[in-house]
């Protein structure tokens, strides 16, 4: 059965999910954690600089706002609670619905980590997650990414090892989703960024716009 692959920060939520699941989490469990977010800025400055790595960014990041062992247990319950909070583009509910009744298998492709992006995935009914995965020691979740980040080629990649079947559509906001496009029958560029949205007029791609009205559940 063919699929249709989604990004999901910015193409299906309405705001980018990384910072804000941090903050949730540390509001959740440790507050005095969300002190360290302008540490976590600082390092966001040397990753624009090239001092540091997308990957390694997250992974401190992560350490700052999570701290180095968060239970199992508390991690799912907090992403299950965070999943729905998330604010939702009505565009990509519909379009999830029409390729749903048209027989394709959906599959939620992002770079967020996996412990969240699944709950999210459940609240939309995807029963395939690639995503930035994460390391656990035993029940406690280590601020330590396994295997690539999922970004860019690295997602494209992720995409073609775990989903076999023809991609029929798929759906980003990000010209990093330029490999992941490649390897779609329909790319359909979604309120897209300035540098995708060049990108889908010369290669003449869809251009659609999913924001109106953002729905919360």
């Amino acid at each position: 059965m063919p699929a249709a692959v989604y990004d999901m920060d910015l193409t299906i939520t309405a705001a980018p999910t990384f910072t804000r699941w941090l903050v949730f989490w540390a509001r959740r469990h440790a507050p005095w954690r969300l002190a360290l977010l302008p540490v976590a800025a600082g390092v966001g400055i040397a990753y624009r600089l090239g001092l540091v790595t997308r990957a390694r960014l997250k992974e401190i990041a992560q350490a700052l706002l999570m701290g180095p062992g968060a239970e199992r247990g508390a991690v799912a319950a907090a992403a299950t609670a965070f999943a729905a909070r998330v604010v939702l583009h009505p565009g990509a509910i519909v379009q999830l619905a029409t390729d749903r009744a048209a027989g394709l298998d959906l599959v939620l492709a992002t770079a967020s980590f996996d412990f969240y992006a699944a709950a999210i995935a459940a609240r939309l009914g995807i029963a395939t997650v690639v995503a930035t995965r994460s390391i656990w020691a035993g029940d406690r979740l280590l601020a330590r990414i396994a295997g690539e980040n999922c970004y860019g080629a690295a997602k494209a990649a992720m995409v073609t090892a775990r989903v076999s079947t023809p991609i029929a559509a798929a759906y980003s906001d990000h010209v990093s989703d330029a490999a992941l496009f490649a390897l779609a029958a329909a790319p359909v560029a979604v309120n897209p960024s300035r540098g995708l949205r060049r990108l889908a007029r010369a290669r003449g791609w869809r251009v659609v716009d999913w924001r109106s009205t953002p729905l919360a559940h």
